[in-house]
């Protein structure tokens, strides 16, 4: 090493990054903090999540370094490994965490594994890598080598990532996450019965004074969040069922808002909402994700008093219609076969789960 990569080298590692130096290919750089992580190679990241036809918000540095700031802050040591070519251009992120899984609800202790950094709570689906075609191969030699001793936990890769996965891992799960082709418009999904049934309704709402209106990412904030918890919270306990969308989950969803904030342009990438208004104040609201030309619809949120009115149909239907009209591909409905989802026309694509097992945990 010349004295010039060791002054880099010593300059990395007091940012919280390690460099190798090598060949476009061979070894990755290992970035342990956030703060390490640069604008340059956050654009690079996110360039490759946009070039992959299968890309997901979740694969972004929006979603990984939000999700590792909060809550990932205690979970684990998480890095990533970051493949560059001999220009110095991003042809690799491999985001992982070290840390330890509940092998069941019931067992008090975990056991330790190597598995994808943004994945597990906050419900991140379509996981995976940004790895360029032509640096596949590298990253999945090194991932069977970086865990050769460690099981490793690849949970809901898009069924494109499958070329990334050691030879050696099986899948073990499949999640099912229906979504809609929205390239033939709004009005062609679902039933000819369903949509006639869906303008009755939103005929029922308009009488009744509520409002329907998108609000694009450069436009999403904290307090319409809030309301969408809120109003969630509402749901779930009318329903009588629990939910993990609370006010734990926030910070994750404040930070995605202020990353999105300084990278997008108006009507750009980022989350989004489909609000419903009545009487100046909000009493339904969907929350989503946009990227590329795609929606992940991720949560929904009404006021039980408009239940008799089937709100929540309506806006998921005038959620639908706005990505359309956007010019949108897919409407995500992300994972669950809940039957609504097949009404509005949409269709299984399934994530898979890789398991490499190692060490005395691994079987």
């Amino acid at each position: 090493m010349t004295a010039d990569q060791a002054h880099q080298a010593d300059q990395a590692h007091q940012a919280g990054r390690t460099d190798t130096p090598g060949p476009a290919g061979g070894e990755p750089e290992i970035h342990r903090s956030p703060d390490s992580v640069t604008a340059e190679l956050a654009d690079g990241w996110r360039g490759l999540v946009a070039d992959d036809p299968h890309g997901s918000w979740f694969a972004t540095p929006e979603w990984v370094l939000s999700w590792w700031e909060t809550l990932g802050a205690d979970a684990g040591t998480g890095e990533i490994a970051v493949w560059r070519r001999t220009d110095g251009q991003v042809a690799a992120v491999v985001p992982l965490l070290r840390t330890r899984l509940r092998l069941h609800p019931r067992v008090p202790f975990g056991a330790a594994c190597l598995t994808l950094l943004g994945s597990g709570p906050g419900a991140a689906d379509h996981c995976g890598p940004a790895v360029a075609p032509d640096h596949r191969p590298a990253v999945r030699t090194w991932l069977a080598a970086t865990a050769r001793r460690t099981t490793l936990w690849l949970p809901d890769l898009d069924p494109g990532a499958a070329a990334l996965v050691p030879a050696r891992a099986r899948a073990v799960g499949r999640t099912p996450c229906p979504r809609a082709d929205l390239t033939g418009g709004s009005d062609a999904l679902g039933s000819r019965q369903f949509r006639s049934t869906v303008r009755r309704y939103r005929r029922k709402l308009d009488a009744a004074g509520v409002a329907f209106r998108w609000v694009p990412p450069a436009e999403a904030g904290p307090d319409l969040l809030d309301d969408v918890l809120a109003l969630h919270r509402l749901r779930r306990a009318a329903l009588g069922r629990p939910t993990t969308f609370d006010s734990g989950r926030r910070p994750l969803h404040v930070r995605l808002m202020e990353r999105s904030a300084r990278t997008t342009a108006p009507g750009g990438q980022g989350p989004a909402f489909l609000v419903a208004e009545h009487g100046g104040r909000v009493v339904g609201g969907l929350y989503g994700f946009r990227w590329g030309a795609g929606f992940a619809y991720y949560q929904i949120g009404w006021d039980p008093s408009f239940a008799p009115l089937r709100l929540g149909t309506v806006v998921i239907a005038e959620a639908v219609r706005a990505c359309a009209d956007q010019g949108l591909h897919t409407f995500d409905f992300l994972r669950g076969t809940e039957p609504y989802k097949y009404r509005f026309g949409a269709v299984d694509r399934a994530d898979v789960s890789w398991l490499l097992p190692h060490g005395r945990a691994g079987p």
